[in-house]
């Protein structure tokens, strides 16, 4: 662009030299003609030249004055020639006489002649000239003589040549005043467009003038004192402006005054929404002066009178996708299949429905499915409905009649729409009273869906519209379909989880003790608490052993279910049969503790890669004797117990550590034994009681230490205290607690007697036993408890080692006791008819409730067991009809 400039400038500077010399060259040529015509004028009209021309020598007298009038008239030659053109005077004498070279005939006539011509050569040069012919006339008037006055071309072209160094001086002073103006223009042109060429400004200005006029969004520029500077297409359709509103004031455009006002104010607005004729514009408006313009405002108008229906279907559909998330979120976060239901209802009041109730067929209630679907349901939950209302209440079983809404989405499996209430006949022939109470609460339009999981009826969902609220419309179906459809899956697995725990529940109730045996060496108390996600594997048990002693476990299986259920009854199962042995705690776990081992390596061995072994059961047994006050306690991985002293203080004793059960590789247990005084409570507890979900063992052992502290409770008491202190709302493990209160059996009820290896002496101490039990007031089982002593006493005598003892105890039964230091047991065998022995246990087993033996660690003890009033019935058969009821040979 500025290469063109200079170029222009120079062919402007170029053409104006040109115009100068030619113009230098024509006013040379003026000036010569008006010198030459001056000069011979004054010469035709000098006094003297008309009577010179009359003398006779005319040369003589006017060749003097010829040169000296040229030499002052500044010209060339002045000549003076006769009527035939004759000269008579000229610079060069040689050349007068001659005939004048030009045109005279105009001056014979009077008048002037001025012209070029060319003539004989002159002393200031040869060539063409510029002359002038001047008639002379004569006193009468008449034409005399002729003067000639002229310049050389040749002199005439000197006089532009003295003019040429100021021309071209001027026209290069011109030639770089126009470069550098030239220069600074490109310069600022350069700068105010940013460097942006012709071609790219083209382009921009194509593109902003397309963009502007083809845009769907109105634009306007207004200056600071309210005048439309630019208006686009958009903006005259949207406010209907005249073709020439450029420059036009807003004021005089027609707009309603408010619109005026905010197009001409100078504050900023955002998204003003102004009602135009029929139109719904938006309206934006920020400054321009901040981004390089003049002071004013560009204005964007949007037209939004369909965007806003196309707004609100999206408003709408975004509150939908938003219900049906949080609807996933909310719902199914329980696992029960009434408040799930709840849930469903809860998530669509307000924002889709005024109210929601469900209905449930009573086998989902159950946890069962449902065989067949049915019309009868129970009303399962109901939200947006506070204080007195018509509809059904929650908990009744209502059964709908073929034509009500709901009959018939459970007859087709589609969602039934009725948008009028007052005006559906069939909806109303239910109940009609019952319909019109509903109509007087308002409620205008229902829609029922049905809810169904694998293709299975559950129930159906009730969204009831009322007052102000616009009835359901066919394209609600569709939401509350995907709605409900949620809502059954997520009941459905509720009802599977509910059976499933029913199930477990059932099989662990009938494995958990159904209550305390009645003994009298422990005042028990116990809670069972199963987790909130389902059962699990903790139990209980109060085993009552022989010598009126009392065996306490708990114990713990890992994991929940019906698995950990069953685990746990095989456990408990094991240890009655292991308590039933007399066995000491660490001998029991030791026995116990092979077991588990040896079931997990047979499902190991079935392929039982699913991880549901009982690897991980611990196991707490504890055996206390009221007549010494002392428990011996064992424990496999399990917590130790809490003692409660008749102070109130607690302690918790340290019993020795052993890993849990299946996992000692034959590691020997270790038991503890402690002496309680009587009053002091044992409390035994799986972990769920101390450790819980932001709670470590540490801290949860200190509240139940402060939880049991205390004195004068009874384990009922204690159980609550503890209870109350520890269990969350929602415990996420099984919690067992056990509280057993001592008691010492009273030593006036002891009997005991020292045997020395005699036979004479059995009849003594036979003797001193129906004494003592004759003090006792049990004449009525002397006999009895007599014959059963003797035998026993015999065995031991006979077969047993010193030292001999007998042992009665007055509990809620007779027990006698013989105890020797041999360990070989005796077994009961079936006498021949021929033998006059081996009668003798079998006696014992008849008239004794029970009887076994328990090994010590000095030998063994005899036991058995008599009710205290009645003489016992032999339970069989008598002897000699019992016997021959074998032969010698049956196996």
């Amino acid at each position: 662009m500025f290469a063109l400039q200079v170029v222009i400038v120079l062919l402007l500077a170029a053409a104006a030299v040109t115009a100068l010399v030619v113009q230098a060259n024509r006013g040379s040529e003026r000036e010569a003609e008006r010198l030459s015509l001056a000069a011979a004028e004054m010469f035709a009209n000098a006094p003297g030249t008309a009577e010179a021309l009359k003398s006779p020598n005319p040369t003589a007298v006017l060749q003097p004055r010829a040169e000296a009038a040229w030499r002052r008239a500044d010209v060339d030659f002045v000549l003076v020639m006769n009527t035939d053109g004759i000269r008579l005077t000229y610079p060069d004498p040689a050349q007068i006489g001659k005939k004048f070279v030009g045109t005279i005939e105009p001056a014979l006539e009077g008048r002037t002649v001025v012209e070029r011509a060319g003539g004989p050569p002159l002393p200031a040069g040869a060539g063409a000239a510029v002359q002038a012919v001047v008639p002379v006339v004569g006193a009468d008037g008449s034409v005399v003589g002729l003067v000639s006055a002229g310049i050389t071309v040749e002199n005439v072209g000197d006089l532009v040549e003295r003019q040429l160094p100021i021309i071209f001086g001027t026209g290069a002073a011109a030639l770089v005043l126009s470069t550098a103006g030239t220069a600074l223009v490109s310069r600022r042109l350069r700068r105010q467009t940013h460097g942006l060429g012709p071609a790219e400004m083209t382009r921009m200005y194509e593109h902003h003038d397309a963009v502007l006029h083809a845009v769907r969004e109105g634009v306007l520029i207004i200056d600071a004192e309210g005048r439309v500077l630019l208006a686009n297409d958009e903006a005259c359709r949207l406010l209907d402006l005249p073709a020439d509103v450029e420059w036009r004031r807003v004021a005089d455009l027609g707009l309603d005054g408010e619109t005026a006002t905010l197009l001409a104010s100078v504050e900023p607005v955002t998204d003003a929404v102004r009602l135009v004729g029929d139109r719904l514009l938006a309206v934006n408006k920020r400054p321009t002066a901040p981004y390089g313009g003049q002071a004013g405002s560009v204005v964007t108008l949007r037209d939004t009178t369909e965007l806003a229906a196309v707004t609100g279907r999206a408003q709408s559909a975004r509150e939908r996708l938003k219900l049906l998330y949080d609807a996933g979120a909310r719902m199914g976060t329980t696992l029960d299949v009434t408040r799930t239901a709840e849930e469903l209802a809860e998530v669509s009041v307000p924002q889709f429905a005024d109210a929601v109730t469900v209905e449930l067929l009573e086998p989902v209630l159950r946890g069962e499915e449902p065989r067949e679907a049915s019309t009868e349901m129970c009303r399962t939950a109901s939200v947006g409905l506070e204080g007195n209302h018509s509809l059904y209440p929650v908990g009744e079983l209502v059964r709908f009649a073929p034509t009500h809404p709901v009959a018939a989405a459970v007859i087709s499996g589609r969602a039934v729409l009725q948008a009028g209430l007052s005006t559906a006949d069939g909806w109303r022939a239910q109940d009609p009273e019952h319909a019109q109470r509903v109509l007087d609460q308002g409620f205008h339009s229902l829609l029922v869906v049905p809810m169904r999981a694998r293709g299975v009826l559950l129930g159906v969902a009730d969204f009831w519209r009322a007052g102000a609220s616009v009835p359901f419309e066919e394209q609600d179906k569709e939401f509350a379909e995907e709605l409900a459809a949620r809502a059954a899956v997520a009941i459905d697995n509720a009802r599977r989880y509910t059976r499933e725990h029913t199930m477990a529940v059932t099989l662990q109730r009938s494995l958990l003790p159904r209550g305390v045996p009645e003994q009298n060496a422990l005042d028990v108390a116990y809670r069972y608490l199963p987790a909130q996600a389902g059962v699990g594997g903790d139990w209980f048990d109060v085993i009552p052993l022989s010598g009126a002693r009392v065996a306490l476990v708990v114990g713990d299986v890992v994991g929940h279910g019906l698995h950990a259920a069953a685990t746990m009854g095989r456990l408990r199962t094991a240890v009655h049969n292991f308590s039933a042995l007399d066995l000491p705690p660490d001998e029991l776990l030791s026995h116990l503790d092979e077991l588990v081992a040896h079931i997990d390596a047979n499902e190991s061995a079935d392929d039982m890669h699913d991880g549901d072994g009982i690897t991980g059961a611990t196991c707490l047994y504890a055996v206390y004797d009221p007549v010494s006050g002392r428990v011996a306690a064992a424990t496999a991985g399990h917590l130790g117990p809490a003692v409660v002293h008749s102070d109130g203080t607690v302690d918790f004793p340290q019993l020795p550590v052993s890993p849990p059960l299946g996992l000692s590789a034959s590691f020997p247990f270790a038991s503890t034994e402690l002496v309680l005084p009587e009053g002091s409570r044992l409390v035994l507890y799986t972990d769920g009681l101390v450790e819980d979900r932001g709670r470590d063992l540490d801290t949860g052992l200190e509240i139940l230490r402060d939880a049991l502290a205390g004195t004068g409770r009874t384990p009922e008491d204690t159980c609550a205290a503890v209870i109350e202190a520890l269990v969350p709302a929602r415990p996420s493990d099984d919690i067992a607690l056990l509280v057993a209160r001592t008691r010492r059996l009273d030593p006036a009820k002891v009997a005991h007697w020292e045997v020395p290896r005699d036979p004479s002496a059995v009849a003594r101490i036979r003797a001193a036993c129906a004494r003592r039990l004759a003090d006792w007031g049990l004449e009525e089982i002397g006999f009895a408890t007599e014959l059963v002593l003797s035998e026993l006493i015999t065995n031991a005598i006979r077969y047993g080692a010193e030292p001999i003892t007998v042992r009665l105890l007055h509990d809620r039964t007779l027990i006698c006791e013989v105890s020797d230091a041999s360990s070989t047991s005796p077994h009961p065998r079936r006498a021949k008819t021929t033998d006059e022995g081996g009668r003798g246990l079998f006696l014992v087993a008849q008239y004794s409730e029970r009887w076994g033996t328990r090994y010590t660690p000095a030998g063994k003890v005899i036991w058995t067991e008599q009710a205290l009033h009645g003489m016992p019935e032999p339970t069989g058969l008598p002897d000699d009809t019992l016997l021959d009821q074998w032969s010698d040979d049956t196996p």
